[in-house]
């Protein structure tokens, strides 16, 4: 009887001290996998004492840990690849257009007749549509490989949106519209200035080439957002679906001859998003409105 009850002692004494050996085991993993992440480290996972389970449930941790390693550092080559192959199609569709712009200014120079100037103004404006495109291209290409830069800040947006429009004063008389900007007092928002200038160019841009009409522009609050919104009428409203809009040169129904939208409402949506906002459309009494949530100051 009482050998049984040594031996049962020592049983739990072997136990107590395998459970508390495992525990300091799997705490002193647990430290090196914290330090791996705090300190950005690529030191592989060591045991202190030997175990063969452990041992092997280590050496599976460090396979998992090199693999996942090579997959980020496969991606940014990978990604620092597309930023390469984005800028040398840009500079070769920019190198054609810059000569063939060169070529339309020569033009226009020279002795022309009415039906050749009003095609050279035709052939110019193509041009100037394909430029356009090219840059967007550019600019969505990069901005879906790459992780955003923020500069987030506290920023005026009721000014930003007046000083953008201001700068296309000459482009929105050209087209014969008007627009007008609803009263409301200063809203802040808490965002990237550059990038907030880009959503606000690019709605403006939207406006011009698809509005039919006048644009209204409102500013507001509601539940923790400012709100901004382009509102103007549309041709073929109908045929437009709101919650394609932002899609990647979106064409409206395919029975209808509208143009493409190019890239513009796309590179809103994505800035927003990666500023915490969100970009959303509605159709009411054919009137258009595209409206940018970005977060409160």
């Amino acid at each position: 009887m009482i050998i049984a009850v040594v031996l049962l002692s020592l049983g739990l004494i072997i136990t107590l001290l395998f459970v508390l050996y495992s525990q300091l085991q799997l705490r002193h993993i647990n430290r090196q996998l914290a330090k791996r992440l705090s300190e950005h480290t690529n030191q592989p996972i060591s045991l202190q004492l030997m175990n063969a389970e452990l041992n092997h449930l280590v050496a599976n941790m460090n396979k998992c840990l090199k693999a996942e390693e090579m997959l980020r550092l496969e991606s940014f080559q990978e990604e620092k690849r597309f930023k390469e192959l984005i800028s040398n199609i840009s500079h070769d569709l920019r190198t054609p257009l810059t000569a063939i712009r060169g070529y339309q200014q020569l033009l226009e120079k020279g002795p022309l007749t009415e039906e050749q100037k009003q095609k050279l103004s035709l052939a110019q404006k193509h041009a100037k549509e394909l430029e356009r495109l090219i840059d967007q291209f550019f600019e969505y290409s990069y901005l879906t490989s790459a992780e955003p830069e923020l500069h987030l800040e506290k920023i005026n947006l009721t000014n930003l949106a007046i000083e953008c429009i201001a700068m296309f004063v000459t482009q929105i008389e050209e087209r014969q519209l008007f627009v007008s900007i609803e009263e409301t007092g200063a809203v802040f928002v808490y965002a990237d200035q550059e990038m907030c200038k880009r959503i606000v160019q690019n709605l403006v841009r939207n406006s011009i080439q698809h509005a039919s009409g006048s644009t209204h522009v409102k500013l507001s609050v509601q539940q923790g957002y400012a709100s901004l919104t382009f509102a103007n009428a549309v041709t073929n409203s109908a045929n437009l679906e709101t919650d394609r809009l932002f899609d990647r040169f979106y064409t409206g129904s395919h029975h209808t001859s509208r143009k493409s939208t190019g890239l513009g409402l796309s590179i809103v949506r994505l800035l927003a998003e990666q500023m915490g906002g969100r970009a959303s459309a509605v159709i009411k009494q054919s009137r258009l409105a595209v409206t940018v949530e970005l977060p409160l100051s």
